[in-house]
């Protein structure tokens, strides 16, 4: 790599709030005095931002008080100056409709904070599951020099002698207590043992996904987001961060110069071989349109067809974080794709990707497979295309039961969410496993926000007889800790007019997963018939987010992101100082 230039004190961004001789100058260094620092700590020195998601509703950042005051230490050691921004936190389990509609306002949000603060340099502190995204999101747009800073996964558990994965058992539990398996008095006493301690979900879900995708494009330290949350070692990278976070600010490293098409491709194929969470490819696609990098949903197939999975983590595999951590973590398993990846693409320690993995090794087969015996040999995650969903749809084959990978059956059609939980368990439906289950309205708009409702829930009286998995279908997401022949993000969705909208009970539906088809097998004519019929919602929203919401959202293949916050080419300037 070329070696990059260190900016002169007077070169930095901040320098031009608190060096000048003038009045406005004078302002600024007076109010920093005013909170007790000296000139000399603060002037000829890199600013850096730490961005601090931290709430008392995200138990997942309940570490992120101690871990900022770790991350301003090394800053400090570094020779910088830290400030610890606070910004809008959004909690998976307590955000409603769902953290999801919010994610655009985080980015929005960090955007400008980077925009108009005096930074030089930023820490990105996300975990749970939006947070991630949001922050490199607003990161890319602002093109400040960032970093993030993973909040890492929880601790491993166990119930009953058996050990448990956050999220992805509590579907399994919640299945057997609906087909009468599991007493009310044992679900409680669950509660009190799935969520052992701070951080995020311990599964590939969707938290682990983004955080290892953030390490994979270079955007954190090496081996960053394998890290346990209350591991001792985690304390040790929230410092390393803010150390790294000076040296992006004096050589004015910028997200736009890490992720590039290169790097975007090595978070496609560390998905894959991850089994990651399908959310990722809505958050990807969201990063491309923020940048000049062009990505498709054929992108993620063509790359899923050639990597295979070699992480054994659930909910695809048998292992959860913890282990993956003592297996090696993130750094052994891209070693072992090391083909598989553009080696030479830059990261924020100023060395390539290639030299990050380096003599990394696996200290478990089972754990992180080897290429000659991986958990599947590729397709952790596939896109298909069809007259149901003409511009595109998810399934996760890995998590699924391999028989309804090829399957045609009954459509069953719920009109909305409220439907769904009112008559999925009533008898008279007479669903069978044969079943496909479709759930309309559940897109970015119909939710709003695509909520993660993609895992359909089974009727009861199909759980007692030992049913676990049947073909289900929406313009839903599902949670990355989630499992099932789940086809989710069918774009366009219902609520903007889709071909999903004029599903009805009784047609039959094709999936092919081998083929990368799903088809409602009906004439064109009459699809062509049915849409023509179909009337478009009133808008819901008149003012405030929700209105903006509404009227700049896209499509699920898009990103789910705001249209006015893409990518037009232009480059903003810094910030006037009136």
């Amino acid at each position: 790599m070329s070696a990059r230039k260190r900016l002169n004190p007077d070169e930095l961004r901040s320098h031009r709030y608190l060096g000048p001789d003038d009045l406005r100058s004078f302002g600024h260094r007076s109010r920093q005095k005013q909170s007790g620092f000296a000139t000399e700590e603060f002037a000829g020195r890199p600013v850096v931002g730490i961005l601090n998601t931290w709430n008392d509703l995200i138990s997942c950042h309940a570490h992120f008080r101690q871990r900022a005051e770790e991350v301003k230490r090394g800053v400090w050691q570094a020779g910088g100056f830290p400030v610890e921004i606070p910004v809008m936190g959004l909690s998976e389990t307590f955000m409603k409709p769902t953290s999801m509609y919010y994610r655009n306002f985080l980015a929005m949000e960090t955007e400008e904070v980077l925009r108009t603060y005096p930074i030089d340099a930023a820490v990105l502190m996300g975990g749970c599951d939006k947070t991630t995204p949001a922050l490199l999101m607003g990161a890319l747009s602002a093109d400040v020099p960032s970093i993030v800073m993973p909040g890492g996964p929880m601790n491993r558990t166990s119930w009953r002698g058996e050990p448990l994965a956050s999220g992805t058992d509590v579907w399994k539990y919640w299945a057997e207590r609906g087909a009468g398996r599991l007493s009310c008095d044992s679900w409680c006493e669950l509660e009190d043992h799935i969520a052992a301690s701070p951080g995020h979900c311990m599964t590939m879900g969707t938290a682990s996904t983004m955080t290892a995708l953030a390490e994979s494009m270079g955007m954190c330290l090496s081996g960053a987001s394998s890290v346990p949350a209350t591991h001792s070692g985690h304390s040790r990278m929230a410092a390393a961060t803010g150390r790294a976070a000076v040296e992006i600010g004096w050589h004015d490293l910028r997200p736009s110069q890490i992720l590039t098409r290169q790097a975007v491709e090595n978070g496609v194929t560390a998905l894959m071989a991850l089994g990651g969470s399908t959310n990722a490819i809505v958050h990807l696609m969201a990063l491309a349109g923020r940048s000049s990098v062009q990505l498709s949903l054929e992108d993620f197939d063509e790359i899923s067809q050639r990597t295979p999975v070699l992480a054994n983590l659930r909910p695809t595999g048998k292992y959860v974080m913890g282990d993956f951590y003592e297996a090696g973590g993130l750094r052994a398993l891209l070693a072992r794709i090391s083909d598989l990846l553009h080696l030479d693409a830059e990261t924020v320690e100023f060395r390539t990707l290639g030299d990050s993995i380096d003599g990394a090794e696996s200290y478990d087969d089972d754990v992180i497979r080897i290429r000659e015996n991986p958990v599947c040999e590729t397709g952790s995650l596939a896109v298909l295309r069809g007259n149901l969903a003409p511009n595109g749809c998810v399934i996760k084959p890995a998590a699924a039961e391999a028989d309804l990978l090829q399957h045609r059956g009954p459509a069953v059609v719920f009109r909305d969410y409220p439907d769904l939980k009112a008559r999925i368990d009533d008898p008279t439906l007479e669903l069978t496993r044969d079943h496909v289950i479709v759930l309309q309205n559940a897109g970015p708009l119909g939710a709003p926000g695509i909520p993660e409702w993609g895992m359909l829930p089974l009727p009861k009286y199909l759980l007692e007889q030992g049913v676990r998995d049947m073909v289900r279908i929406s313009d839903a997401r599902m949670s990355g800790t989630s499992y099932g022949a789940c086809v989710l993000h069918v774009s366009p969705e219902s609520f903007a007019g889709g071909p999903l909208a004029v599903v009805r009970t009784g047609d039959m539906i094709r999936l092919d997963v081998a083929a990368r088809t799903l088809d409602l097998e009906i004439s064109a004519a009459e699809m062509q018939q049915r849409l023509s019929e179909w009337q478009a919602p009133e808008p819901r929203f008149s003012r405030g987010y929700g209105k903006l919401y509404e009227e700049q959202t896209t499509q699920s293949h898009e990103g789910c992101d705001f249209r006015f916050l893409h990518d037009d080419g232009s480059s903003p300037p810094p910030p006037a100082i009136y």
